[in-house]
């Protein structure tokens, strides 16, 4: 299995990412300028739908890295592009992961869009 990653480096005066943030799904969705909208509340896995000015996106925090793993993994069957901290992905079209990169630092990785013949 190939796993595309983009590495995405900032132009201007500062260069580096900030350091990837940490917590609950409350706490990265304060971060991320967001107020989640939660459709998911489990032992395993927290998301919610989030807008910002930036875009619509989905916030997921887990809580194990193998359940993060396995949730990136299934969804990046549907394509996108996922940014990617410890225990949490912030999934969007590529406009708003990367405003997201700014503000919750993390990877960013692309999904590939799997089509019928």
């Amino acid at each position: 299995m190939v796993v595309a990653v983009a590495v995405m480096t900032g132009c201007g005066a500062s260069s580096h990412a900030p350091t990837t943030a940490s917590g609950t799904l409350e706490q990265l969705a304060a971060r991320a300028a967001c107020k989640p909208v939660v459709s998911t509340d489990s032992a395993e896995l927290r998301q919610a739908n989030c807008a910002t000015k930036d875009g619509r996106y989905v916030l997921a925090t887990f809580a194990t890295d193998r359940g993060q793993r396995e949730w990136i993994n299934e969804a990046r069957d549907y394509g996108g592009v996922y940014l990617v901290g410890r225990k949490w992905v912030a999934v969007g079209d590529q406009p708003v992961v990367t405003a997201l990169h700014g503000r919750l630092g993390g990877s960013v990785e692309t999904g590939t869009m799997h089509s019928g013949h």
